[in-house]
């Protein structure tokens, strides 16, 4: 498929409403993108750092709370883009207001940026890592540029060519059976039974819950960029939930068992799954199928990044923007190191959890559903209550759960007079924010039903 043919497929029409004639994904099209979304070289090294801080036990139960709530919220963001047919930083406008919309729109664009690049970094890793295993030579830069000019040309398609032509026919059969392979392969070597009796080290549980909450919230501000293809509500709601939570919670277990077994000798290094899974046999087969599936994880990434863009500036080219994108997260993951990123997911959750808090909020009982003059009307500049809202449960999440970053959670304990997940071990940062959140917001429409009465028994 050249880069011609493939702008020539499907028309650019950037952030408006996509027209029926073009809503093509089924429950089975979306379950199929969010479930291979789902499968991910980089959830297994978020596992880790749920054991050994929880045991193995807690660390199960972590992994089903926190995905029943990501990903109830994830299909909840999914369904009202296949509601509207609009993207999803689009949607903030009628509770943000148009100009209070581009404070999420930047933090999204920064985001999706920086995981495109570190997706690139783990799939040249990886890549190196085959090369190296088969023919003595890794040149990890080499396989970066390469396929980070894949990911940009799938992104210049846009979601319908990539979701007909790769991941419906090949990629997410591919990826099944490399998954039920190297997971039968670790459960037969190491029965459940010999994990049962592995103890935590202290880990609240409810922090646990918020780290694998963050993985789903982490898409909220992009799921309706995908959704909004969706032929029916239920189609975008169950095909997103179902499709990401399955895979989600799979590669966690997959993760934690891997990492309880010592086939990942050291969890703390990102690379770690990758060494582990070339361990065993037939990995390397296995290793290259997850390595080029994971090709879709930045594809939605670069997409996402330019689809928000044109939420600032509409008359922008989708596609120039996609290439624009694509290049810069390219020579970001050739010359940035490969870190960890635990600190990263607390931070997004702190930030995108109470956002979305606002625009369900808004969507459900404010406005109850949204019209496109809602969306791409007369929309007021700025709406101050809904960014109060929003504030007020990003500081209840980082009051319970400030995170890791050394300096971050200096400041947050100064601010808040130490308060944190060791003071309410009980409270979960991401259910209390997103609560709040939407609270504030919801209480808009009492008071403004307050003021109304107040003036009708007044006349």
């Amino acid at each position: 498929m050249s880069l011609k043919s493939a702008t020539k497929t499907v028309p650019d029409w950037g952030i408006d409403p996509v027209p029926d004639d073009l809503r093509r994904f089924g429950l089975l099209d979306t379950t199929a993108l969010w479930g291979n979304l789902g499968i991910s070289l980089l959830l297994p090294v978020v596992a880790a750092f749920l054991v050994p801080g929880l045991s193995f036990v807690g660390a199960m139960a972590a992994i089903v709370v926190g995905v029943v709530i990501g990903n109830l919220m994830l299909g909840y963001a999914a369904r009202i883009g296949a509601a509207t047919g609009a993207p999803a930083m689009v949607l903030y406008r009628p509770s943000l207001g148009r100009r209070g919309s581009y404070a999420p729109t930047a933090l999204n664009v920064l985001q999706n940026i920086g995981w495109a690049a570190f997706e690139l970094i783990i799939i040249g890793t990886a890549c190196a890592a085959i090369s190296k295993r088969a023919f003595g030579i890794g040149l990890r830069p080499v396989w970066t540029i390469g396929f980070g000019a894949i990911v940009t040309l799938m992104a210049v398609s846009g979601p319908l060519l990539v979701v007909a032509r790769w991941i419906k026919r090949y990629a997410v059969w591919l990826v099944l059976a490399s998954s039920i392979y190297l997971t039968a392969y670790v459960l037969v070597k190491h029965p459940i039974s010999t994990f049962l009796h592995a103890h935590g080290q202290g880990m609240p549980f409810w922090q646990g819950v918020d780290l694998v909450v963050a993985m789903p919230i982490s898409w909220i501000p992009l799921v309706a960029d995908y959704t909004r293809f969706s032929r029916t509500k239920s189609d975008g709601f169950l095909g997103s939930a179902l499709g990401y939570g399955i895979a989600q919670a799979w590669f966690y277990f997959l993760g934690v068992i891997l990492i309880l077994s010592n086939v990942a000798k050291n969890p703390d290094d990102p690379t770690s799954f990758i060494t582990a899974v070339l361990a065993v046999p037939v990995g390397l087969l296995a290793m290259v199928i997850l390595a080029v599936d994971e090709t879709d994880e930045p594809f939605a990434n670069i997409y996402s990044a330019s689809v928000s863009v044109q939420n600032a500036f509409p008359r922008m080219s989708q596609r120039r923007l996609s290439i624009g994108i694509g290049a810069l997260c390219t020579v970001l993951a050739v010359f940035l190191p490969l870190v960890q990123y635990q600190n990263f997911l607390l931070l997004i959750g702190a930030v995108f959890v109470p956002l979305f808090g606002v625009l369900a909020a808004h969507y459900a009982i404010v406005r109850r559903g949204y019209t496109n003059d809602d969306i791409y009307g007369a929309v007021r500049s700025f709406r101050p209550w809904a960014v109060v809202a929003w504030l007020a449960g990003f500081a209840a999440y980082n009051y319970l759960n400030p995170g890791t970053v050394s300096w971050w959670v200096s400041a947050m304990k100064s601010v808040f007079h130490g308060a944190g997940t060791t003071t309410f071990p009980w409270a979960s940062a991401s259910i209390v924010s997103f609560v709040i959140a939407f609270g504030v917001q919801a209480a808009e429409v009492l008071s403004r039903g307050s003021r109304r009465g107040a003036r009708a028994s007044v006349r």
